[in-house]
């Protein structure tokens, strides 16, 4: 699977995201199909649908504050199977390719109905999650201007969540409930484990803002 990769990264290499958001570059790219390999490992799937389907779901960048954000799956599906028909990709493969982009997103709310397609949702929620998906998200935070938390009430125990203004309301708001979602044995596994790094992260954060020592 990792000749695939490579094949098609160096094939596609002009066709893939530009730009500067460091969320969404090379290195997220890489770190999907890591995820995705090991997922397939497992479970399966095509691995050159899944290779391209990791390297062109990015393809159409769309910022987080976009008011069509919930588009951009969609928008990097039609993209990528104009990309893969040019270079001569069978169309029933690029049929399966798309539906994996359209499907990946969060808030698309398109069920996957191939494997491939739920290999690579599950392998790019991995990477909003975990050490990394925190960092993704303050990184993500700093570009849309929001602020680290509400100084009055950081947990949103006596207020509505509002993970636009807020970096710290993105956790509750949707990256601690992703786990519940993923769609393959192994990526729920993984999920879990990467999912107590963002609790135990979120505890220790609010009780340093509490002046609490979290050791005790």
């Amino acid at each position: 699977m990792t000749d695939r990769f490579s094949a098609l990264l160096a094939a596609l290499g002009e066709d893939l995201p530009g730009g500067d958001d460091g969320a969404h570059d090379l290195a997220h790219i890489r770190r999907v199909w890591a995820n995705a390999r090991r997922i397939a490992a497992e479970e399966g799937g095509d691995p050159d649908v899944l290779a391209a389907a990791v390297l062109l779901h990015d393809c159409v960048h769309v910022e987080k504050s976009s008011p069509l954000r919930d588009q951009a799956s969609r928008l990097a599906a039609q993209r990528a199977a104009a990309i893969l028909t040019g270079h001569g990709w069978d169309q029933a493969q690029v049929g399966r390719v798309a539906h994996a982009i359209a499907a990946h997103s969060f808030s698309a709310a398109i069920i996957p109905e191939s494997l491939e397609a739920r290999v690579l949702q599950d392998a790019d929620r991995l990477d909003a999650i975990g050490y990394i998906g925190i960092a993704r998200c303050f990184y993500t935070a700093g570009r849309m201007g929001s602020a680290l938390y509400h100084d009055e009430d950081p947990a949103g125990t006596a207020r509505n969540l509002d993970d636009r203004s807020f970096a710290l309301d993105h956790f509750r708001a949707k990256l601690l409930t992703l786990a519940q979602g993923f769609q393959t044995a192994t990526g729920a596994r993984l999920a879990q484990e990467r999912t107590t790094v963002l609790a135990d992260f979120v505890a220790g954060f609010e009780s340093e803002i509490a002046g609490q020592d979290s050791n005790g």
